[in-house]
């Protein structure tokens, strides 16, 4: 059973930082695709960015592209989000989602099998 459990979320002010963390168990995740995904009130969830678990390639959308980074700590089982220069855009509920990918190539935007419960980030003005 494919555990995510989400963490570091909180209120922060604009142009600060926080850094969200994903501790992953119940899996090998060697073949693993990671992902971190939003949804703020009355939008669709959407993609954040994403790595693979073995190589670390990344893919990021293009609204944190340069703001946030994705990375992970084989030895902890955990993937982290450093989110910098935060904006109000920014509040929503971050979720951590893992998807199993043996012949990825790049990390996917779609169709994870696994979520967590989420972690809300408010960024105030």
């Amino acid at each position: 059973q494919v555990q995510l459990v989400e963490s570091g979320g909180g209120l922060v002010q604009a142009g600060g930082s926080l850094r969200l963390s994903c501790a992953a168990s119940g899996r090998t995740f060697s073949s693993y695709a990671m992902g971190w995904f939003r949804q703020a009130p009355g939008k669709e969830r959407e993609f954040v960015a994403g790595i693979l678990w073995t190589g670390g390639k990344t893919l990021y959308s293009d609204s944190v592209k340069g703001r946030f980074t994705i990375s992970r700590d084989n030895a902890k089982n955990t993937v982290y989000l450093q989110m910098n220069s935060l904006k109000p855009e920014d509040t929503a509920v971050y979720y951590c989602a893992a998807k199993e990918c043996y012949a990825c190539l790049s990390p996917p935007r779609y169709a994870f099998d696994y979520w967590g419960k989420g972690t809300q980030v408010t960024v105030s003005s």
